[in-house]
């Protein structure tokens, strides 16, 4: 079978989109640092541990399976670290992209699968987002990813390689079977830390920020199911087998939830209360980002099956409830 190359293939979409890669026909090959990444998240290939800042430990990877493409997942993501620590943010992401791509270009293999962000777009108020929207990140998250694009489109020049760039927006849900899921150590993201407050792991959810111009006062965001966007990917990877070219997609719904919609929603299908306190914003939270693109269903023909706000809840408290990589 033909071998794919994950980075961050221990995380939470990167875990995921092995398991879409081996359903698919592909042998998933994992590369991972284990830094926030989880070894018994790797079930569905070969594991490689080593960092991309480590350029040698790349090419032995790269020699070693000769992948026929690269799904690039590695990265921090913290929102309010990288407005305090933004250096790390630079360094890892993408001083370690860049030992990736220029280890990827030796070793013949130009077809690169690229995990961004929303968090490229900024913060337009009352505007619905497409490819084309003005990129102006609020923090060094958002502008990490944007350079890492700018970068895959040098090398395209260069060298030839092609990448299909994903721009996806608040990722939510677990794998159905609850084979892996969603599990951060610290946890930062919504609905694990939601469900850990409903389950009596933390003592409240803390909502940041009630004084937003929504009609609730709380973030807006459009969630997408980590199983819909992981059939992206593949789908992607079949698009530059194919030959198509680069290419830039939003994931998302067009659906926008406010934190406090989230909480009412997690209500309903757990059937518990959300303790919960207002707490400050965090600096660089953008106030609404809701994905406007139709491109990604036009073009690679992907429909989001799973992304209704009931069932990312549904599937993530089955994991939740399922047990964790730590257990």
């Amino acid at each position: 079978m033909t071998n794919i190359l994950v980075t961050g293939g221990a995380g939470y979409i990167g875990s995921h989109a092995c398991k879409a890669l081996k359903a698919a026909g592909y042998t998933p090959v994992t590369f991972d640092n284990l830094e926030t990444g989880w070894r018994d998240a790797v079930k569905f290939g070969p594991f490689e541990q080593g960092d991309l800042l480590d350029r040698a430990r790349l090419d032995e990877v790269f020699a070693k399976y000769a992948p026929a493409a690269v799904m690039h997942f590695a990265a921090l993501s913290q929102v309010g670290e990288a407005m305090k620590l933004p250096g790390k943010y630079w360094r890892n992401n993408v001083a370690g992209s860049l030992n990736l791509i220029e280890a990827a270009v030796a070793a013949g293999c130009l077809d690169v699968v690229f995990s961004s962000t929303c968090a490229t777009y900024g913060d337009h108020d009352n505007v619905v987002l497409d490819e084309d929207t003005p990129q102006l990140p609020l923090n060094a998250y958002g502008a990490s990813k944007r350079t890492i694009e700018d970068m895959l489109r040098d090398f395209e020049a260069s060298d030839g390689l092609s990448a299909v760039i994903f721009r996806y927006f608040n990722v939510a849900g677990a794998d159905p079977q609850a084979e892996v899921g969603e599990f951060h150590q610290p946890e930062t993201h919504l609905i694990p830390l939601m469900l850990d407050a409903i389950d009596g792991k933390r003592d409240a959810l803390t909502v940041h920020g009630k004084d937003y111009d929504t009609p609730d006062g709380t973030c807006i965001r459009d969630y997408v199911h980590v199983c819909d966007l992981v059939d992206a990917h593949v789908l992607g990877l079949k698009w530059l087998e194919d030959g198509k070219g680069s290419r830039v997609f939003n994931l998302g719904t067009g659906t926008g939830f406010s934190v406090m919609e989230v909480i009412e929603q997690s209500r309903a299908v757990t059937n518990r209360t959300v303790p919960y306190d207002i707490g400050p914003r965090r600096a660089g939270d953008a106030t609404k980002l809701v994905s406007g693109s139709t491109r990604a269903e036009a073009e690679l023909g992907w429909t989001p099956h799973r992304s209704t706000m009931n069932q990312m809840i549904a599937d993530a408290w089955r994991w939740h409830q399922s047990g964790h990589y730590d257990t």
